[in-house]
């Protein structure tokens, strides 16, 4: 049991930043941007390089963040913001053209081969029969330190009563003064910068790949839709309840079912579970679990 929930919480913080930045953006700019889950896989090999090049690791993915930030904050406003004027559809299309290109230019780049990182060879953490590696603790208490700094931020700041006015009603905040370019544009940073690190502490486990961003692509957007597109902390929840569903078809016994002893699921079914929540979602509750907060906000 104890290892179960292990890898359900390793699995949520995988998914949470990436997540929580998908839905806030889209909070602002009313469209799913399909190319957000590839600012991960940008994040990861931008890591990988500043580390190879001889970086400090912490250092590396700080730096990565930031330009992940920077090159979302770069698309924003010269790709993604002439598309919404044809609507959102059209923008989503050409984020689908963004992603293919960014794949395309990361696989030329850097090739197909999965780039793994040299970290120093460190004992595992060991709770009764579960073991926990060292990066796995980082990444989930980063996780949850962004996730803390988030909500400050959402909720008792300035910016975030901004950014929630602006998510509201666009129209009215601009008429009270807000800036809404300016906080489009910080939100975007941050959501960029939120999925590179995202990507850049994934990476440690499972090194930058190509592939990185096309496997994050179903559970983030199935947990920014369960928990309500457009709402950031629902998003949060969402990656808890994909996690916790994924790592449920995995680890469930299904042998007493068939006569067996011991029969599970292989883990390419963990998409499937992704496909079927998803699927789920869109037919119950298509403005996700929280749909009054995302009506409202």
């Amino acid at each position: 049991m104890l290892q179960f929930l292990v890898d359900t919480l390793l699995r949520a913080s995988d998914l949470a930043l990436i997540a929580l930045g998908l839905s806030m953006l889209y909070g602002l700019v009313k469209f799913p941007n399909i190319a957000h889950v590839q600012y991960a896989m940008i994040g990861a090999y931008l890591c990988f390089a500043l580390h190879a090049a001889g970086c400090p690791l912490l250092l590396a993915i700080a730096l990565a963040a930031i330009a992940t930030g920077l090159i979302t904050l770069v698309l924003q406003n010269l790709v993604f913001k002439r598309l919404l004027r044809g609507g959102p559809a059209i923008a989503m299309i050409g984020s689908l053209a963004v992603s293919m290109l960014a794949v395309a230019i990361m696989q030329g780049l850097a090739g197909s081969f999965p780039r793994m990182f040299e970290l120093p060879r460190v004992a595992p953490l060991i709770i009764g029969d579960v073991r926990i590696a060292r990066t796995q603790i980082y990444a989930v208490a980063t996780t949850l330190v962004l996730l803390a700094l988030f909500v400050v931020l959402l909720f008792y700041t300035r910016m975030g009563r901004a950014m929630r006015a602006l998510a509201s009603n666009s129209a009215l905040a601009n008429a009270s003064g807000l800036n809404a370019a300016f906080i489009t544009s910080l939100v975007s940073f941050i959501a960029g910068a939120l999925a590179g690190l995202g990507g850049s502490v994934l990476a440690l486990s499972t090194g930058a790949h190509i592939n990185l961003g096309h496997d994050l692509l179903l559970p983030v957007f199935a947990a920014a839709i369960l928990g309500g597109l457009g709402n950031p902390l629902g998003a949060v929840v969402g990656a808890l309840l994909i996690a916790l569903t994924e790592t449920a078809v995995t680890n469930i016994n299904f042998g007493p079912l068939f006569g067996q002893e011991l029969t599970f699921l292989p883990v390419s079914y963990i998409s499937a579970a992704s496909f079927l929540i998803l699927l789920l979602a869109l037919l119950f509750r298509p403005y996700g679990l929280f749909d009054r907060e995302v009506r409202r906000v």
